[in-house]
């Protein structure tokens, strides 16, 4: 009877030891959604350059995600699904490109447009149109108010520079 009691005992305690550690190590391999959220994105093109600050990134960060909620706004429900539709296509894309290994932003087919944020095929009616510029407008200016009189020079430059880049980079 003890040794029947004893084995119990022994096996309680081997499987809180095998759960224990099972627990540990999933908790630590996928970190927290919050964590995730508030891990900035690698900077891309001009920005990587500028030597933003912390605080100066999290009112860009802040701004660009007001002026996404405001476009957003502008649209038809049938846009917004087109979009997301879209947006869903792209990360499929994406993630197939990153299982096979390859990086970057791939290739274009000859022939094949290049959207602007995917909305280029939401027929979009002059309204909105002149809606999302003013919008984008707003963000520019919100974002030059942010910047540092170099920072504006720099980011002044690249742009500048950009169309002999594009040129550079697709040669047809």
């Amino acid at each position: 009877m003890k040794l029947k009691a004893l084995s119990l005992v022994a096996g309680a305690i081997a499987l809180t030891l095998t759960a224990t550690s099972f627990a540990v190590n999933a908790q630590t391999a996928s970190p927290s959604p919050v964590l995730l959220a508030q891990t900035p994105q690698k900077e891309r093109g001009p920005w990587k350059d500028l030597g933003l600050t912390d605080a100066q990134k999290t009112q860009i960060q802040a701004i660009k995600r007001d002026s996404r909620t405001k476009m957003e706004a502008v649209f038809t429900p049938e846009q917004k699904a087109k979009l997301e539709a879209a947006k869903q296509a792209r990360r499929a894309e994406w993630q197939a490109r990153k299982a096979q290994g390859q990086t970057g932003q791939g290739q274009r087919q000859p022939g094949q447009p290049r959207g602007k944020g995917g909305y280029a095929d939401l027929n979009l009616s002059e309204a909105q149109k002149t809606q999302i510029r003013q919008i984008r407008e707003s963000e520019k200016q919100q974002i030059q108010a942010v910047l540092t009189p170099e920072q504006r020079q720099k980011l002044e430059q690249f742009r500048q520079n950009a169309p002999s880049r594009r040129q550079q980079g697709n040669p047809q």
